[in-house]
This record gives C-alpha cells, structure tokens and sequence, in this order.
C-alpha cells in the first residue's frame, strides 16, 4: 500500500473511532458503577453511611431542581454534598433545572450545566466531569456540548451494560435502575452482565425517595443489593473511576 493510502485509511479509522474508548486497564471481571440522581437528602443520611461501610465507590448527580431551593427536609444541602465530596464520593453534574436537554437549546442546556460547575466550585469541589441526562434522554448537541466542556462520561438510560468497545462514553447505558418493584434477581441479573470487558452501571434515587415515590427504593431493598455486591466481590466505583479502564476519545 501507497504511503498516501495508508495516511488516509488512518484518517478515516481515526473518524469511525472518533468517539471510541481506548483501554488503559484491562476491565475488571464484576466491575459496578454506582450512580445516584437528584440531590435526595437520604443520600446523605442512609446512602453514602453505607457505601462507605462497605467501602464502595458512588457518583451522586446534583440538580437544584424540583424543590432543591425551598424543601430541605427531602432534599440535600450544598454543605451535605460538599460533606459527600470529602468523603471521596465523585460528585456529577445532572444541570441546574433538570429539564430534558431534546428541548432546550444548546446554549439554555450551556448555562444549566455551567451553574452546577459553578456551585461546585464555589463549595470546592472539583469541577465535574461525569453528567447524567435529565430523564435519561440525550441529543447529539447535548453530547457534543459536553464534549466541547471537557466532559469524559455522562449516563443515560436503557437496560444493559456498558461496553466501552462499542458505546458512546457519554451515552453510557444503565444496566439496573431502581424503581419500588424492582427486585433482588433483577440487580443480581444486571450485575451478571458486568464480565467478559462489560460493566453494570447501577441507577437509583433516594433511598428512599419520599418526594418522587416512583423511583424509590426502600432502605432494606437496597441494602440487600450493597450486600450481594459485597458477596460477589465485586469492584464498586464512581463513574469518574471509569478513567481508569479507559480514556475517552474527543
């Protein structure tokens, strides 16, 4: 092959890839990302007590939507989750209003998630670089505005595993999401999928979640899957963790 060709079969390699992952590290055999969504006060109070009982890795997704601003007995304070950044939980950006990016504008959805960057900082957490999607609906100019901010991973939703050889990092799929008739044989089906270089990211809400009782999960419910976690030896981490197995491609 002409050398010209070989630099042109490289260039359109490198497009196809564009948004691929690159492995660091081998990928872990049971390797979980737990994420949590919406600010919920019992993620303060119940969650992260036992994730670190168990010494398990989270990300909590932070919106000052729904009634963040007014209603402190059901949602978290700013300190609370300055407390969880202390305390090594990663700490992700779910946009300030938690409204679908489909319907806002590229530059609505720029100050949204530019507000939650900005609240970090003001509490001295590390500007985020994992994002989860309001109602886990994506559009490409989300992705690409995500992109454009230096964002790494950013989760959705679906019903399997993500495989970093063929998923977008930043529409990375749900393997599990916690809803008040979900089961125990259902997570312990979604953490079965995390083998063979796949890993089970893990949605929830409050624990539980008194304002939005549609995604809650009990207490004794959700203790049950930390400790089948535990039992299996699982690796349990935070999405930003992921940057350990892969690097994500701009």
């Amino acid at each position: 092959m002409k050398p010209v060709h070989i630099a042109i079969a490289a260039l359109l390699l490198t497009a196809a890839l564009a948004w691929r992952s690159i492995a660091v590290e081998p990928v872990a055999e049971r390797l979980v990302v737990l994420t949590f969504d919406d600010s919920v006060a019992s993620h303060a109070t119940f969650v992260a007590p036992l994730l670190k009982k168990h010494g398990f890795g989270a990300t909590f997704f932070i919106t000052e939507g729904f009634e963040f601003l007014v209603d402190k007995t059901h949602y978290m304070t700013w300190e609370q989750i300055q407390a969880l950044n202390a305390d090594g939980f990663e700490i992700g950006n779910h946009t300030r209003k938690h409204a679908g990016v489909a319907k806002q504008k590229p530059e609505q959805l720029a100050v949204d998630v530019e507000f939650i960057e900005q609240q970090c900082a003001k509490y001295g957490i590390p500007k985020p670089v994992s994002f989860c999607y309001p109602g886990y609906q994506t559009s490409e100019p989300a992705v690409k505005l995500l992109r454009e901010r230096g964002y790494q991973f950013a989760r959705a939703g679906g019903a399997q595993a993500f495989d970093p050889s063929k998923d977008d990092p930043l529409t990375i799929p749900q393997a599990f999401d916690g809803k008040p008739d979900s089961t125990l044989e259902q997570f312990k089906a979604a953490v079965a999928q995390a083998h063979d270089g796949k890993i089970a990211v893990m949605t929830f809400h409050g624990v539980p979640d008194i304002q939005h009782p549609w995604v809650n999960t009990e207490p004794v419910k959700f203790e049950s899957y930390m400790q089948h976690l535990k039992d299996e030896g699982c690796k349990v981490i935070a999405m930003r963790d992921l940057a350990k197995y892969l690097s994500a491609r701009k």
